[in-house]
């Protein structure tokens, strides 16, 4: 039988880029450990089938050792001051995805006429936090008491992402790369990107997160776009160390969702502040992080209370659980794929402008009848 000369540090590293141990390969590839210690090497098949296993392009594993990968947009990650590297395949093929979908769909808007939009790349990183905040909520028709009478956050959430998607940006949530629900991202990794363009705005939010996150992340994010730098983000509203672009994307975020003045009249000093960071995250739709941050921007918590019940509360929060698994293909592919990117495509196949096999790679299903049903939910069947 032959076998392939691989350098088990490849291995190794395709291994790890996946996030997996050996013990998750193991029913598939008994002898990995094996390989990795170079006491024996696999045979192509064997290595084809651990490329797919691993999300590694097959021809990685011939080099002399491990490539350097980069995210190819800004990183503005950090774990407290250092900045974070090795993206994991799930992150990298997430935003490879994207910029294909955002390609196409400049593609599609110039060939039939759209105008950029003016908002992206409006703002500097030295105006006014507050001006920003609310040049932004007149664009988006962002209403604060109308979002207090929303009863959920994931109604919120879905009307903020309306109101992003009637402005011309492409808003993607998934918890998963593509359609693939066996890759699951992960919220400690990232929380979310912008893709920076004039005519094909795109922020992608990660799903796994909670609601009330991605209520942050989507604000930063556009923050992001109002700047008009792509990057991938923490999007945390801590701003302890961090990035000055992070740090100002964070302000507007927070003021935009939680406006200063009004959590000024409405924060109540003399009730426990547990009870206050649930009430007022209730009633803005934000996380209870987000409420203390105000809070303390509000100067009713000095900087070492507002530390101490921050990490607090990360703890609290640790132990309850997070977002959903994906949910339903067919009900979350609009939400995916975005319902703006999702009629473009669709009303483009359909016209003869764009292949069925292009249509269906972009996005994520190789069936005739998914295709079909989607174009039904859009309101685009025959």
């Amino acid at each position: 039988m032959d076998r392939v000369d691989v350098e088990p540090e490849l291995l190794r590293w395709a291994r790890q880029r996946a996030g997996l141990g050996i013990d998750a390969l193991a029913g598939r590839f008994p002898r990995l450990d094996a390989w990795e210690r170079g006491e024996i090497r696999p045979t192509l098949k064997q290595l084809e089938r651990f490329a797919k296993a691993t999300f590694t392009p097959i021809g990685c594993l011939f080099l002399r050792e491990p490539p350097v990968e980069h995210i190819p947009i800004p990183d503005f990650r950090t774990a407290g001051d250092t900045r974070l590297h090795r993206p994991s395949a799930n992150l990298l093929d997430t935003v490879y995805l994207c910029q294909q979908r955002q390609d196409w769909y400049r593609e599609f808007m110039r060939s039939t006429g759209g105008e950029a939009v003016d908002f992206v790349g409006s703002a500097r990183s030295e105006d006014d936090v507050t001006e920003v905040a609310v040049r932004m909520r007149h664009s988006l028709r962002f209403d604060v008491a109308e979002r207090r009478r929303i009863p959920t956050w994931t109604d919120a959430l879905r009307r903020f992402i309306g109101q992003a998607d009637a402005l011309g940006v492409l808003v993607m949530v998934s918890g998963v790369v593509g359609s693939s629900s066996r890759r699951s991202l992960d919220p400690r990794e990232f929380r979310g990107f912008a893709l920076a363009d004039p005519v094909a705005p795109l922020i992608f939010i990660n799903g796994k997160d909670t609601k009330a996150a991605q209520m942050f992340t989507l604000a930063h994010e556009l923050a992001h776009l109002w700047l008009g730098t792509s990057g991938i983000s923490d999007a945390e509203a801590l701003e302890i160390g961090g990035q000055k672009t992070e740090r100002w994307c964070n302000r507007v975020a927070a003021e935009l969702l939680v406006p200063l003045h009004l959590l000024q009249a409405d924060y109540s000093a003399r009730a426990p502040l547990s009870d206050e960071l649930n009430r007022l995250a209730r009633r803005f739709k934000v996380s209870t992080l987000v409420i203390l941050r105000r809070i303390h921007d509000a100067r009713f918590l000095t900087r070492d209370a507002f530390r101490s019940a921050y990490v607090a509360e990360i703890d609290r929060l640790g132990g309850l659980p997070g977002g959903g698994s994906g949910g339903n293909f067919y009900l979350t592919l609009g939400a995916r794929v975005s319902q703006r990117f999702a009629r473009a495509i669709v009303t483009s196949t359909l016209e003869g402008q764009t292949s069925f096999t292009e249509s269906f790679r972009l996005l994520g299903f190789r069936r005739m009848k998914t295709f079909d049903r989607l174009a039904n939910n859009l309101g685009l069947g025959s």
